[in-house]
């Protein structure tokens, strides 16, 4: 093979490479995100088609305060999101140390009352629990990645 046959054929090959490269990046960016929340596993899945992209460990709700199961979508997402304690009614500023949800909110749920999403924690060890009101709670470094994973209209399969 000559040298000029071969940089041709180096070139063709790169010019391939780059071509299908640029293909499953489109390819990646078109197909939907879904998120499919395991309540026994404590662990909710991200979805880039069929494919599972992550896993990121949750704390689903407690005795008397399940996590919903069923099909749902995101309907809400915030930043420094305001707490309104669910039996007294109390509200807890967004950004406020003391808030429960953390920094990031991501809402699937309500009866027109309350209200069931992601959040983060303060308490990080209660993750891998059923410890809420039926929210899921989340490191905070993963509900703030999980947030720019996803949008309003994200589906959201809730199983036990």
């Amino acid at each position: 093979m000559s040298l000029s046959s071969e940089q041709d054929l180096t070139s063709k090959l790169r010019e391939y490479l780059v071509i299908q490269r640029a293909n499953n990046i489109g390819n990646s960016l078109t197909q939907p995100t879904h998120l499919v929340i395991s309540v026994s596993r404590r662990q909710v899945s991200v979805y880039q088609g069929k494919t599972r992209i992550k896993n990121y460990p949750i704390a689903v709700g407690r005795q008397g305060w399940a996590t919903p199961t069923g099909n749902f979508q995101v309907m809400e997402m915030l930043k420094d999101p305001i707490w309104i304690h669910p039996l007294t009614g109390k509200s807890i500023p967004g950004g406020d140390p003391e808030n429960p949800l953390g920094h990031y909110w991501i809402g699937f749920w309500t009866n027109g009352k309350n209200w069931i999403g992601f959040h983060g924690t303060p308490n990080p060890e209660s993750v891998g629990k059923a410890a809420s009101h039926g929210c899921i709670r989340m490191y905070n470094k993963d509900v703030q990645q999980l947030f720019h994973q996803v949008r309003v209209g994200t589906p959201v399969t809730v199983i036990n």
